[in-house]
């Protein structure tokens, strides 16, 4: 199953694999070459420091690489906003019990940071989002109990 992903996010992954590939990988190729040259590897604290950093590097590469490969990118600027929350699209709710309006971007799994107010598909809220149309009320349960949002405005 392909995993929904930003146009945004799947840049800053290849940005990412870009750099993890032209830099830090000859860094570390360099760092182990030097290593070698000290002598015995057997007691040679920096050739394993480099070798498990080497690890680590080639790891990110597999996962951001298999991320890429199994994701389905989806560009809302080719789309036409009719008011509907759909993946990717900026929301903006307003609590109708306090007033409080909030605003949320729906993204994919790997790009969720509620710092930056991107919260992930798979979300409890973001499912009850998603199909809700501008002027809709959304009921959603957090533990902290029942919320009602009305939904005021969908970006594309």
């Amino acid at each position: 199953m392909k995993v929904p992903m930003t146009v945004k996010g799947a840049a800053a992954l290849r940005e990412e694999l870009a750099h993890l590939k032209s830099v830090v990988r000859p860094k570390i190729a360099a760092s182990i070459a030097e290593a070698r040259a000290h002598g015995d590897l057997k007691e040679n604290a920096e050739y394993h420091a480099a070798k498990e950093q080497q690890g680590f590097s080639e790891g990110r590469v597999i996962e951001i690489e298999g991320k890429l490969a199994d994701s389905q990118v989806i560009d809302l600027g080719k789309v036409v906003n009719k008011g509907k929350v759909v993946f990717g699209c900026t929301v903006t709710l307003l609590n109708i019990d306090t007033d409080e309006t909030i605003v949320y971007q729906i993204v994919g799994e790997d790009e969720a940071d509620l710092k930056e107010a991107k919260i992930s598909v798979l979300s409890p809220l973001a499912r009850a989002l998603i199909g809700k149309n501008v002027d809709d009320e959304v009921r959603f349960e957090p533990p902290s109990g029942l919320v009602e949002y009305e939904v005021t405005k969908v970006d594309y």
